[in-house]
């Protein structure tokens, strides 16, 4: 992708016994969000902490905004912000000083500053909230204004790692509504998430596991890359649900849900009046058994649990 504000090819990171990152390639576009998306031991810190020169990969290349992030990690800096899981915040400064201590690192001027500074508070909520100590900022607040200092100097790429983990779901919502509007300003984004609902939120999403990418396309393509059904059943008792069903045919992936059990079934048509009559005899109560549109989760869970079959 000759317009990619980010380019990684072959990126490779290996750590005594295992491989972090394996051969990942993908690109960003200016004013795109791309989702690193995965469970934890996925390579999606280790790819961000490489991005942001940070970790030196074993092998592949890497290009932030056209700088070799690999050989020039110092010059990509300028052309970038970073926000790690826990962001470095000093709990002892107001909201108001820690915004002016991260412009000082960005030689941010003043007059900027104060406008920058005002105009990213009032998207976040939390022009009322500039004269507190950070230390006595919720959660969710915390991580807004660590997205506020990271923003600070314009930067033209935004490495964000797991922001929204143990966030309320106001403060959630409110960091997305942030992110969409930077997309305007040509902004390329990169987040990474365990969450994969989250993943529904951005452009294009790559699906990893292991250090590899399973997948990579936007949320809507990657439902139809689902060539299985699924099957819901909803019920107060999921576990019960899932013991008695586990061992029947025709099921690749079994996952408890909010409110019930995804199954991943060869065939729905013939699998529910199996499904039905087997819990019905069984004396298991269940409030319904029905084939629903795949999910980003169950494509994830499905291809990860058939690689485990494969590799059995």
């Amino acid at each position: 992708m000759q317009d990619a504000a980010i380019a990684v090819n072959g990126l490779t990171k290996r750590f005594p016994g295992v491989s972090a990152v394996d051969g990942l390639s993908f690109a960003v576009r200016a004013g795109e969000i791309f989702g690193l998306v995965g469970p934890d031991g996925a390579g999606k810190t280790t790819t961000l902490r490489i991005l942001a020169g940070i970790l030196a990969p074993d092998a592949g290349t890497a290009n932030i905004a056209g700088t070799d992030v690999i050989r020039l990690p110092e010059r990509a800096k300028h052309a970038l912000s970073y926000m790690p899981q826990r962001f470095g915040l000093y709990e002892d400064l107001t909201v108001e000083e820690n915004i002016r201590f991260y412009s000082d690192l960005f030689g941010v001027k003043r007059a900027e500053r104060e406008a920058r500074g005002t105009e990213l508070l009032r998207a976040a909520g939390m022009l009322e909230f500039r004269k507190r100590l950070a230390a006595n900022l919720s959660g969710g607040m915390k991580q807004k204004l660590g997205l506020v200092c990271a923003l600070i100097h314009r930067p033209k790429v935004i490495l964000l790692d797991e922001p929204t983990t143990g966030v309320d779901p106001v403060s959630r919502r409110d960091f997305w509504r942030i992110l969409y509007e930077l997309l305007a300003e040509g902004v390329a984004i990169l987040t990474s998430t365990a969450y994969l609902d989250e993943a529904e939120r951005c452009h294009r999403v790559a699906l990893l596991h292991q250090g590899r990418m399973l997948f990579c396309d936007t949320p809507a393509n990657l439902k139809t890359r689902m060539r299985k059904n699924v099957v819901s059943v909803a019920s107060t008792n999921p576990r019960l649900i899932r013991m008695h069903l586990e061992r029947a045919q025709g099921i690749s992936s079994l996952v408890m849900s909010g409110d019930g059990v995804h199954i991943v079934v060869d065939d729905a048509a013939t699998r529910i009046p199996q499904f039905t009559a087997q819990l019905t005899a069984e004396g298991v109560a269940f409030e319904s058994i029905v084939q629903v549109p795949p999910t980003i989760e169950d494509l994830f869970v499905d291809a990860v649990e058939s690689k485990g079959a494969a590799r059995g």
